[in-house]
């Protein structure tokens, strides 16, 4: 995470999920539509790792009612969504921290995007259960990020299918290859079923796939009722 404490990579951020996230833009969309499956027209969301304002400001141009609070470890990223949302910044209170730091709730609502991957499985189920903590029952949560299988030929496989992609949105290859070099060794990855374990271990129900792509993995479940 503190490859986006420095001004100059909070302000680049934009440009990277686009390039390198399958369907960047219709994974927020759809979660999106999945939130407002159950969050009120009135309702309050909560968006965990929320540095740069994207998915937040996806969501309040698709929900004029709601209010978000959104928090991320990165003051320099927070900057950066204060400049991204710029008119619908009045709706979203956001904080620096952690999970920890967050608005008790409870939320009608809470997002995760292209975050959880920087955890360790452990740091991951207190990550879930805080949250499911937050949620009213039965409210959604829509997490997405790298899931994949981890056996040593499929994790090398699907890394190279990511470059690929980013090569083909054009990334140059010797940064793409980097790229991969550095997610392979420095992300606590875990495979899809193991991610699904977790979720369903923090407290949620009806778990369900709704994206993948290549390496990406984007589940939405529900808060025990």
């Amino acid at each position: 995470m503190s490859t986006f404490s420095d001004p100059p990579s909070a302000a680049r951020y934009a440009e990277g999920p686009v390039r390198l996230v399958p369907g960047f833009h219709a994974l927020q969309q759809m979660a999106a539509l999945l939130l407002a499956e159950r969050v009120p027209a009135d309702g309050h969301v909560l968006v965990l790792g929320a540095g740069g304002g994207l998915e937040l400001k996806a969501f309040a141009e698709a929900q004029p009612g709601w209010r978000f609070v959104g928090v991320d470890p990165s003051a320099e990223m927070l900057k950066a969504a204060e400049v991204t949302l710029d008119p619908l910044a009045s709706r979203v209170e956001l904080i620096e921290g952690y999970i920890d730091t967050a608005s008790e709730g409870p939320f009608d609502g809470a997002t995760c995007l292209l975050t959880l991957h920087f955890l360790s499985a452990e740091e991951r189920l207190h990550t879930l259960k805080q949250l499911r903590r937050r949620l009213k029952p039965g409210a959604p949560l829509v997490v997405a990020h790298h899931s994949f299988p981890q056996t040593e030929r499929e994790k090398v496989r699907w890394l190279e299918r990511y470059a690929a992609f980013a090569v083909s949105s054009g990334v140059p290859a010797s940064n793409a290859n980097k790229a991969i070099e550095a997610i392979g060794a420095r992300l606590p990855l875990l495979a899809p079923e193991q991610d699904v374990a977790l979720l369903e271990k923090a407290g949620f129900e009806d778990v369900e796939l709704f994206y993948a792509g290549f390496t990406f993995r984007g589940w939405v479940a529900y808060g025990a009722r």
